[in-house]
């Protein structure tokens, strides 16, 4: 995300892969094959169906049976319904067609070793036959359909991003372990399979970089723990070595599709948009954050609004952009002027999205000197620039000094202060009690510096830190301080 991203690559580690054909081969058809990858008390499972007939198929079904020691659990680019020990998966609405000769997949993890038995797809053999005769039914249906729901956030918030693919020098740090202080957990990072293909991928820390790695299993426990406790879980796009250009509507397309499998596959509560250095830029001629023209922008929003209509009113969107493409928005727009194109970039997507946001928390840090509304310049580390950050989102601004075309306030709840964890975390660390000192001045209109906000925001709603990694490496100087001074 900052000043000390991932500097290894995420390596895959494959347990041991089985095929294992679901039927007898018999004459072609519309045809699911399985393959699981094993653990010690279970596997990752993967289904591939293939239309071996010569006209497309426009949806599908497969349904099979476990025994009462095979569970599943976590599943993805499908939907489920339960009915006993009787399962049906269902395409999603991005995977239901399928050409003559090609093939798509979905996944799940299972908890017990058994096998599925009685599968068919759209009625038929899962080799391509007729339907079996023995089938499982009970009078009891659970169905699930993607991430859990997310319910509020409390009135004051700390978020965290959790190094969950990659170590960064400060230590691996296990879901289950993640502090109760923290109430939203950004994992860190999915990445881009390359800059405009759109597809991202999320793979836990290789055991090579962090030896305590937990078993996948394990990993998805601990989220289900974390959200038990009311804690929601996003996964972090992007970061500093994370370029995503969304220069097409197949990169659009792409990200939804991607996104939403790593969301159903763990079980996930929303997302973070972590985009850095050039993901996001404005071309020449685009002056208008409200009305915005650039494909990367424009598929941005595109792509952020299918995500939030896929998953609902509960979906957590959070968005963690540096000062350099919002605030100093204040002074420049684009490349207007000669200027750098990525100035102010996030305007409109923050614009576009304002409805639609849960937490806007801006990196105060690893930036530059940024003018304030007092049109003075003012410097990371210090309570002043923690303050008139915060006041530029909660106040409004005109976009490049253009009085028609201001940047209105975001609601006091949608904001909170970005923060190193410790003085290795980031450039522009700020000491526990110029960060208290920045709050009593954002919320209560008192213990100011030179800078004297527009309002009082009492509603401001917490903090954000790079990193819950780094924190714990600095003995939880932040949550705990943080925690105490902002009560839930």
């Amino acid at each position: 995300m900052l000043l000390f991203a991932r500097i290894s690559a995420v390596a895959a580690l494959v347990l041991g892969t089985v095929i294992v054909s679901l039927a007898p081969a018999s004459a072609a058809g519309v045809t699911a094959t399985f393959a699981k990858q094993s653990w010690d008390t279970g596997y990752t499972a993967t289904v591939t169906i293939k239309n071996e007939t010569s006209a497309a198929i426009s949806s599908w079904k497969v349904e099979f049976d476990y025994p009462a020691s095979t569970t599943v659990g976590a599943y993805w680019d499908s939907l489920l319904t339960k009915s006993g020990n009787h399962h049906t998966f269902v395409n999603r609405e991005y995977n239901g067609s399928v050409a003559p000769g090609a093939s798509v997949t979905f996944g799940y993890n299972a908890s017990g070793t058994a096998d599925p038995v009685n599968c068919t797809i759209n009625g038929a053999a899962c080799a391509g036959g007729t339907s079996p005769t023995t089938t499982t039914t009970t009078t009891t249906t659970t169905t699930t359909t993607g991430p859990p729901p997310t319910g509020s956030l409390p009135r004051k918030v700390l978020v965290g991003y959790l190094h969950a693919s990659f170590a960064n020098g400060s230590g691996y740090l296990r879901m289950k372990d993640v502090p109760d202080e923290w109430d939203v957990i950004n994992l860190s990072f999915a990445e881009p399979t390359s800059s405009t293909s759109g597809e991202v991928r999320f793979a836990q820390c290789p055991v090579a970089e962090c030896p305590n790695v937990e078993p996948e299993a394990d990993f998805i426990a601990g989220i289900r723990a974390q959200q038990a406790k009311g804690k929601k879980v996003l996964i972090s796009i992007g970061g500093q070595n994370g370029q995503v250009r969304l220069e097409t509507a197949a990169a659009r397309d792409a990200f939804v599709r991607s996104v939403a499998a790593i969301i159903d596959k763990y079980g996930l509560n929303g997302l973070d948009v972590d985009f850095e250095g050039h993901s996001l830029s404005l071309n020449a001629g685009d002056t208008d954050f409200r009305n915005p023209t650039t494909p990367v922008i424009v598929n941005l929003i595109s792509a952020l609004r299918s995500l939030k209509s896929r998953y609902g009113a509960d979906f957590v969107l959070t968005m963690a952009p540096e000062t350099f493409f919002v605030q100093v928005g204040y002074q420049f727009y684009g490349g207007a002027g000669g200027g750098d194109a990525r100035t102010g970039a996030y305007l409109p997507v923050i614009e576009a999205m304002r409805n639609d946001l849960t937490l806007l928390h801006v990196q105060d840090y690893n930036s530059g000197p940024v003018m304030g509304l007092d049109n003075q310049y003012h410097n990371m580390g210090g309570a002043d620039f923690h303050v008139a950050m915060t006041d530029m989102l909660l106040a409004g601004f005109p976009v490049r000094g253009d009085t028609s075309k201001v940047f209105t306030p975001l609601r006091q709840e949608q904001v909170a202060i970005g923060l190193p964890a410790a003085q290795y975390a980031g450039n522009g660390f700020t000491s526990v009690a110029d960060v208290h000192t920045a709050l009593d001045c954002l919320t209560k209109g008192s213990n100011c510096g030179s800078y004297k906000p527009k309002g009082v925001y009492p509603n401001l709603r917490g903090l954000m830190t790079w990193s819950i990694n780094w924190d714990k490496y600095n003995n939880y100087e932040f949550s705990k301080s943080h925690r105490a001074y902002l009560p839930r």
